[in-house]
């Protein structure tokens, strides 16, 4: 069975994710950090899906170690998710570099390393699929969250010329761009509720994207028209707005 590569898998995100594909029938590569909340994580797909779940050890922002972690899988994946998502503190940011430094590193530099190993094995081969999580957040920069908008913009940039590049090579790549979802990176703001999605509705969302080969996905779908309408304002308007 098909399997697919699922990095940054302990977020919210990642594991509907996980268990929207398991449902599927798609055998799960797990990729974070915290090998413990994973591999428990790990035993409940299998339990309840029987499919095949592996655990693996990785660190986005340790960039050195990325070729030696992929070269390490032994049966490829079909497709990849990446879900890595570090939100971070605007006000810290704006005044101590490193704090900007790591929402740059986490939501942009380390995904190109990673993406760039896999993109080359999936050109090869002449099949495959990625999923990149962006943002709306990316659409226009704000002074509310603007380091961590700036470098989701850049990662919807290179999801964009990654899907030109791996269009020949029938690697179908898609970007996601959630509005507000509940989840515990955004469990301390006041979210509209109208507005909101929960994890498990997002991934039906991802997955039926990826299924259809659509290249961006917004969810709610209604986000797509509100960053058209934020995105039109005029810069001598926008730049007066609090937002």
């Amino acid at each position: 069975m098909s399997s697919v590569l699922i990095i940054g898998a302990s977020s919210d995100m990642a594991k509907a994710l996980a268990r929207k594909y398991a449902a599927e029938g798609y055998d799960l590569l797990l990729a974070g950090r915290n090998l413990d909340e994973l591999a428990l994580f790990a035993t409940d797909i299998r339990i309840r899906y029987s499919v095949a779940v592996e655990s693996l050890s990785f660190d986005v922002l340790d960039f050195e170690s990325h070729q030696t972690f992929y070269e390490g899988i032994e049966t490829k994946p079909e497709g990849v998710v990446v879900a890595v998502g570090y939100l971070g503190d605007q006000a810290l940011s704006q005044k101590v570099f490193s704090e900007a430094q790591l929402i740059i590193n986490t939501n942009y530099t380390g995904i190109v390393s990673i993406l760039n190993i896999i993109a080359d094995d999936f050109e090869t081969r002449k099949h495959g699929f990625v999923i990149g999580i962006s943002s709306v957040a990316g659409d226009r920069g704000r002074k509310s969250n603007y380091q961590y908008g700036s470098a989701k913009a850049a990662l919807t940039a290179y999801l964009s010329g990654l899907r030109n590049r791996l269009y020949a090579s029938k690697v179908h790549v898609l970007t996601v761009k959630p509005g507000f979802v509940n989840t515990q990176m955004t469990q301390d703001m006041d979210l509209p509720a109208p507005l909101t999605l929960e994890p498990e509705s997002v991934a039906e969302d991802i997955y039926k994207a990826q299924q259809k080969q659509r290249d961006i996905l917004y969810t709610k779908w209604i986000w797509r028209w509100i960053m058209k309408i934020i995105v039109l304002i005029p810069e001598l308007v926008f730049k007066r707005l609090s937002l």
